[in-house]
Order: C-alpha cells, then sequence, then structure tokens
C-alpha cells in the first residue's frame, strides 16, 4: 500500500493566537486547511503574523480559511469590512453590488494571507422559525439566491479568494440548528429539486470551487444517514445529478448534529465514504488526532480505498493549485493599505444606504 498523506484530507482549527506546536506537526505532514475563528483573530498585524506563520510553516498551498459571510457571522475585527447580512443585499437584490462587495472582502482577505472564504450561504431561507439560517440567506426565493450567490462567487473568485458554496442540500427548511442537534427536513424530493438545489446547481455551473454538506436528516433523500454522511446526498445528488467534482468540506464533525451520534473517527471515515474530501474538525485536539488515525485505520484494512482516497486527494490539489501560489508571503504593509479602504468603505456605506432606502 502506498503510503497517502493521510492530514491533507483534514481542515483543523485551534485554540489561541499563535501556531501551535501540534498544529506545526500536522502542517509538516502536509495539512489540507486550517480555520480561524474569532478567539484566533486580534487585529491587523496580529491576523498577519498568525497567516503569515501558517503558510511558512506548511507543506505547499494551504487553504486558510475563516467563515466572513457578513452579519452575525462576521469573524474579523476592524478595520476589516464588516459587510451587512446576506439578507439585506437580497432586499436589494442588485448583483453588481454584491459582486463588488465580495470582491472588496476577498481583496481584504488574501492581502491578510487568507486563501478561502466560507461563503457564501446558498440556503433558501422558506422557514421563519429557523434558528441558525435566518439572515444569513439572501431571501426565500430561490432563483435570487441563485443569482445573488453567483455574483458573490464571481467576487471572491475575481480577488484570488476561494468561495464556498454552503450549506447543501439546503438549511433553509429546517427548524433545529445543528451545532446542538440534528435537524430534519422533511419536504417531499420534487421540492428539494425545484427549491433547494437551484442555488447550488447554478453555483456549480458557475465553477464554484468547495461545496460544504450540513448535517441534516433528509428522509426523502436519505432515510437513514444524515446529509454529510450520506453517499446517496454527496455521491449520487452532487457529484452525479448536479455535476460536481469539486472539493466537497463536511461542516464540522465536533457539531451535536454529529457528534452525539457517532464516534468522531467513524464520523469522518464515514465522510469520506460517502464521497467526501476534506474532513472539518474545528476545536479538540485529541479528537483532530483519532479522526486522522480512524482513516488511516480504515485505509489499511481496505475499507477505504487507496483510489477512493487518491480521487480526494487530486481534487484538493487541483483546490490549492487554484490558488496560483506555492506558498503565499503575507505583507503587513501592503494589507494596511488594503484592508478598511477608503473605496471599500465606500462601497459599503453606498450599500448600508441603498438597503435603508429599501426598507
Amino acid at each position: 500500500m502506498t503510503d497517502l498523506p493521510i492530514p491533507t484530507l483534514f481542515c483543523l482549527g485551534f485554540e489561541g493566537i499563535r501556531v501551535p506546536d501540534h498544529l506545526r506537526r500536522f502542517l509538516d505532514a502536509g495539512l489540507g486547511g486550517v480555520i480561524l475563528f474569532r478567539r484566533n483573530l486580534r487585529d491587523l498585524e496580529q491576523v498577519c503574523r498568525l497567516t503569515a506563520g501558517l503558510h511558512a510553516a506548511g507543506s505547499g498551498p494551504l487553504l486558510v480559511g475563516v467563515d466572513q459571510e457578513g452579519g452575525r457571522v462576521t469573524r474579523l475585527p476592524e478595520p476589516f469590512l464588516s459587510p451587512p447580512p446576506a439578507a439585506s443585499l437580497g432586499a436589494l437584490d442588485d448583483a453588481i453590488l454584491t459582486r463588488d462587495l465580495a470582491r472588496a472582502v476577498g481583496r481584504e482577505l488574501r492581502a491578510a494571507g487568507f486563501t478561502w472564504n466560507l461563503a457564501p450561504v446558498l440556503d433558501v431561507h422558506t422557514n421563519p422559525a429557523n434558528p441558525i439560517i435566518g439572515d444569513r440567506a439572501f431571501s426565500h426565493d430561490p432563483e435570487r439566491v441563485a443569482r445573488l450567490g453567483v455574483a458573490a462567487i464571481q467576487g471572491f473568485t475575481e480577488a484570488g479568494v476561494l468561495a464556498t458554496a454552503k450549506h447543501f442540500p439546503g438549511h433553509g427548511e429546517t427548524a433545529a440548528d445543528s451545532h446542538l442537534t440534528l435537524p430534519e427536513s422533511p419536504q417531499p424530493t420534487a421540492r428539494w429539486r425545484a427549491v433547494e438545489f437551484v442555488p447550488f446547481h447554478r453555483a456549480i455551473q458557475a465553477g464554484v470551487p468547495v461545496v460544504l454538506v450540513a448535517h441534516l436528516l433528509c428522509p426523502a433523500l436519505d432515510g437513514e444517514a444524515p446529509s454529510s454522511l450520506s453517499r446517496t446526498v454527496i455521491t449520487e445528488i452532487l457529484r452525479k445529478e448536479l455535476a460536481y467534482d469539486g472539493v466537497v468540506v463536511s461542516d464540522d464533525l465536533e457539531m451535536g448534529a454529529i457528534a452525539a451520534r457517532f464516534d468522531i473517527g467513524e464520523a469522518a471515515v464515514r465522510f469520506l465514504e460517502a464521497g467526501g474530501d476534506l474532513v472539518l474538525i474545528c476545536h479538540d485536539t485529541t479528537r483532530q488526532r483519532d479522526a486522522m488515525a480512524a482513516v488511516e485505520a480504515a485505509l489499511r484494512a481496505g475499507r477505504l480505498s487507496e483510489a477512493h482516497l487518491a480521487a480526494s486527494l487530486g481534487r484538493i490539489a487541483r483546490l490549492r493549485q487554484r490558488l496560483g501560489l506555492t506558498r503565499m508571503s503575507v505583507d503587513g504593509s501592503a494589507a494596511r493599505a488594503i484592508v478598511g479602504a477608503p473605496e471599500h468603505r465606500q462601497l459599503l456605506q453606498t450599500i448600508l444606504a441603498a438597503t435603508e432606502r429599501a426598507r
């Protein structure tokens, strides 16, 4: 059996504002990506030092990701742009402004050392009682979500940042928070295709490089497995029916929807078996190690085939190639000229004024 770089199949989070020693070991072994949260990000100078350290420690082009959606999911401190929630952009329904704002956000991210934004949200907000999506979605109209989602993807792409379509197959009809429990999305198959799949299909046609799969129970699609661990959802629907051959990342496997039901290693193996590529584990170092060990054991036992994992590694390699670099350098002085630039602030003020007029 050929040795495969198992850490490349993982994206990890960590505590603190500096690169910890255990993460350096993962990075040296080929870790696929790192995700940063508010707990890691204090000010522009510290952000640049941290991302520079991550890139320097990586064994190649590194996915350094953040959830910079806008509204209540905004991770970066001042002077980074703080975009309005997607619903405000949805009310304007202006694809050009949406693209321009995503490009400005993307330019700031790239200048500060980020290569990946876990945005835009392509859920269709059809359930007013939904506790987790709400104003993170552009609209209740799938066509509007598709139009503005594609515009945002274009803006991030123009800025040199990888975009992410989330949360497939669609989190908008649920009435529970997957951080806490496994939400059920009960709509029939025809409704999935007519509503929830529409923005994702359009994003795939537009070349979105990453799709994030949610932890949902979708009886019409798969009556047993959560969507993030479902071969029907990931392989049969996303890859075959919607013709997507980019990188599939899981939502955080430490979320209650999965962690309350599965051992972390078993969840990681099932996600990869289902057709996923990049396992996201955002917090616990022990769980991260256990999940890697479980994937290695599944490969040795023949449960995961070398060819199967090699295909995922190939998709991740192609994703890294889209960054157009071998190892990213981060220039703090150059970042200061871009992050919070006057033209970015003016664009944001224009959008905020337009949303006020639209109320």
